[in-house]
């Protein structure tokens, strides 16, 4: 049997995995990836999400507004995220960020949302899930003053920023999710930055259907996948996959908390 895995961020109700579900999740199975939480990236999408979540006994789910989205629909209020939450497994909160490459000019309503999101993982408990690209000073001071404002838990998935903000958000105790993106041939330097972190703040995810891993670079990515990038998050860290697995599945039941006893109840029982 492969090393049980948690695939902590995928976008399964994509339109390529359409009629193909069933077979990606067997896969994925079969893989060792045991649970994945697909990621809901505005409000609308979260029904088709979370009727993902309840017919698939692997899946579990996170909804928020992604910043890349901030355009297309009011930024969600602070109760609506609440009421979402309550669902058994719905387990975190976002995906939310900043993102500039392809948005600055919404900068101003996606800081507003991150603030709004992060009192949202503060009430209800959940982890946020952050996307950052090239908005490293904002997220750093965004996040260091809500933290201050008032604890909460944290991700920042898909993590390829600096060394800085690596340093920065492993400071508030967050954790860093290692994707495809660490398996490139160019990626030496991300690869240092994961090195120099904390293994108990690792989480893996392969955010698919993008950034598949080598070998599979360039095809569409699936959860199966994510046991591609843990063989090298564990060269990175100098262990056996099964140690690296280990580790990171616990990471993923520590930060992920409402995840870990839904699945204590309900997947072992089955």
């Amino acid at each position: 049997m492969p090393p049980a895995l948690v695939d902590s961020h995928c976008h399964l109700d994509f339109p390529t995995f359409e009629g193909e579900l069933d077979d990606v999740i067997a896969r994925a199975v079969a893989a060792g990836v045991t649970r994945m939480v697909s990621i809901a990236t505005t409000l609308a999408a979260e029904p088709k999400v979370r009727a993902l979540a309840e017919a698939h006994a692997p899946v579990l789910y996170a909804c928020g507004l992604h910043p890349l989205h901030v355009h297309e629909e009011p930024v969600p209020t602070v109760e609506a995220l609440e009421a979402i939450a309550r669902h058994p497994k719905m387990v975190g909160i976002g995906e939310t960020g900043l993102d500039y490459h392809y948005s600055a000019e919404t900068k101003d309503v996606q800081q507003e949302s991150l603030r709004l999101h992060c009192e949202a993982a503060r009430r209800t408990g959940l982890p946020l899930i952050i996307h950052s690209r090239d908005a490293d000073e904002d997220m750093a001071r965004i996040l260091s003053e809500e933290h201050a404002a008032g604890k909460f838990e944290c991700v920042m998935h898909c993590f390829s920023s600096s060394a800085k903000l690596a340093e920065e958000m492993l400071g508030l105790g967050f954790y860093l999710s290692m994707s495809g993106i660490a398996t490139f041939p160019k990626s030496q330097e991300l690869r240092d930055i994961f090195a120099a972190a904390p293994l108990e703040r690792i989480l893996v995810e392969t955010d698919s259907p993008y950034l598949a891993p080598k070998p599979k670079r360039g095809k569409r990515n699936e959860p199966a996948y994510t046991a591609m990038t843990a063989q090298v998050g564990a060269e990175v860290f100098g262990l056996s996959t099964e140690d690296f697995a280990k580790a990171t599945t616990a990471n993923f039941d520590r930060l992920f908390a409402k995840a870990a006893a839904w699945s204590q109840q309900h997947l072992k029982a089955a």
